[in-house]
């Protein structure tokens, strides 16, 4: 199949599954063509199958802000063309879906019927999408896609509540390469790298927006370390980053926090890691938990959004309600207590990603693919 992808080329959620997805169908023969404004952070380009396109934005001095959307669908209709594409998988509804429905439409005019999957990842409903000035068109973008995919049960039925939807929505969890992980536990785990032998290391990856309640992981881990030796790994950039640092130093824990900033080597810090900490207000699946897990760490979460669905109370990890610090420390401090229950949870962590390994999810999109292209025939 000849297949095009859209979506953010950042170190975010929907970005890193679009694509490992991407490249996934690549190995498996099928000709993928990202389409985006920057090459995506994690796209390697070792298949002769795999291209990029980028989405140039044209200086205009009539508009405040470039139309992103205007330039995308303009680049997709070029794409499918050049290349005969069969179907787009846009990850995001806005501005995604609604830049592909409009290239669907020119092409229609060309004579040629390109099919349209949309997967949900969460911000694109819950908090943009819900938005009095952009619902009318998520409605109409996911309504108007040929098929429509959720991250989760718990976005599925966000979705479901927030927007009058006709098409269907079917659950396709985010999905992990459990084989990349194995590799790197199978190689030396450098963990006096970062801390003693005797400390414990508990880590945090996002994009510390606001939503990841990035002061929340301090608080934790500042519980934490008056109990038990620790060191507190945070990795990522965003615009709370620089209260992180502040309250790190107001607590007088600098020694024992390391900034690592944004990183590609995300599977070697995870290797080190005792537990994950992740108080996210919201997470429509979890994907930075699953990827713990997969590096056979134990996570300690709120109870929002999918994180249920991931994160498995008492065994994989603990779940918390948001906001309740105390508790998150403390369940932290259980799973930290001995190396005999630290090792158990660990396990069971590792052994439960294998229902969201890649091998198991990608199957489900090839099917999907094949699905919508039959019905075209």
């Amino acid at each position: 199949m000849r297949i095009g992808i859209v979506c953010y080329p950042t170190f975010g959620g929907s970005g890193v599954v679009a694509t490992e997805l991407g490249m996934a169908l690549a190995d498996k023969g099928h000709e993928v063509h990202f389409v985006t404004y920057n090459q995506p952070v994690r796209l390697d380009f070792i298949s002769h199958q795999l291209h990029f396109h980028e989405v140039l934005m044209e200086e205009y001095p009539l508009f405040q802000y470039q139309p992103y959307e205007l330039a995308l669908s303009t680049k997709l209709v070029e794409v499918v063309t050049k290349h005969k594409l069969e179907i787009l998988h846009v990850h995001y509804a806005i501005p995604h879906a609604y830049a592909a429905y409009m290239a669907k439409m020119m092409l229609k005019e060309k004579g040629i019927d390109i099919k349209v999957v949309t997967t949900l990842h969460g911000t694109d409903i819950t908090l943009v999408g819900s938005h009095p000035s952009y619902k009318t068109a998520v409605e109409f973008s996911i309504n108007n896609s040929d098929v429509v995919t959720a991250v989760s049960n718990s976005l599925k039925q966000d979705t479901l509540r927030l927007f009058n939807i006709a098409n269907e929505i079917q659950v396709v969890y985010n999905f992990i390469d459990t084989e990349k992980y194995d590799r790197e536990q199978q190689a030396e785990c450098q963990r006096i790298a970062v801390a003693e032998p005797h400390e414990r290391i508990l880590t945090h990856i996002s994009n510390f927006r606001p939503v990841k309640r990035i002061e929340d992981v301090v608080k934790i881990f500042h519980k934490v370390q008056m109990e038990t030796p620790s060191k507190l790994l945070m990795v990522g950039e965003g615009p709370e980053k620089r209260k992180a640092e502040l309250l790190v130093r107001k607590l007088g824990i600098s020694e024992k926090v390391i900034f690592l900033g944004n990183s590609h080597e995300i599977e070697k810090l995870l290797c080190y890691t005792d537990v994950f900490l992740l108080p996210s207000e919201s997470e429509s699946f979890g994907l930075a938990a699953l990827e713990a897990m997969a590096a056979n760490t134990a996570v300690i979460s709120t109870n929002t959004g999918g994180l249920p669905e991931v994160n498995v109370h008492g065994v994989t990890g603990y779940l918390s309600n948001l906001g309740d610090v105390d508790d998150m420390a403390k369940n932290a401090l259980a799973i930290l207590k001995d190396d005999e229950t630290l090792m158990r949870f660990k396990k069971n962590a590792k052994e439960h990603t294998k229902q969201f390994s890649l091998e198991n999810i990608l199957p489900v999109y090839e099917d999907i693919y094949s699905s919508v292209l039959e019905k075209a025939i």
